[in-house]
């Protein structure tokens, strides 16, 4: 089964929401840049919470989607984790890694959603 961007975002941002990540905001790059469709921006409160939503977002769309990253950056060091599912890239941050980088801000152009999900 093949998914569409909107549907790997959507997966990504659920997963990481499972792992208890806060902050999860979803960027519409369509029409900004060729880099991806869809940046999800979330944050761990720890480099052992941040590993964790990695690790989830990992399992999860590899187990129940089919689904590898191309590449997968930080997770060693778990401060900022990029992993990259093509038309979409994924920013796990710890909070100060957030607030340097400023994605949000970066890509103010960019149609912002924040995305909530029920807890389990």
């Amino acid at each position: 089964m093949t998914m569409t961007p909107e549907d790997i975002a959507l997966a990504v941002a659920e997963y990481a929401s499972d792992a208890k990540a806060e902050e999860i905001v979803q960027l519409d790059l369509r029409g900004l840049t060729s880099v991806a469709d869809y940046f999800v921006i979330c944050t761990g409160r720890s480099d052992r919470q941040v590993k964790a939503i990695h690790d989830r977002i990992h399992a999860g769309m590899k187990n129940q989607r089919g689904t590898l990253p191309i590449r997968v950056d930080g997770a060693m060091q778990a401060q900022w984790v990029l992993m990259d599912y093509g038309d979409v890239i994924v920013h796990i941050f710890l909070p100060e890694m957030r607030d340097f980088y400023r994605l949000e801000q970066l890509w103010g152009e960019a149609p912002s959603t924040t995305l909530q999900f029920a807890a389990a």
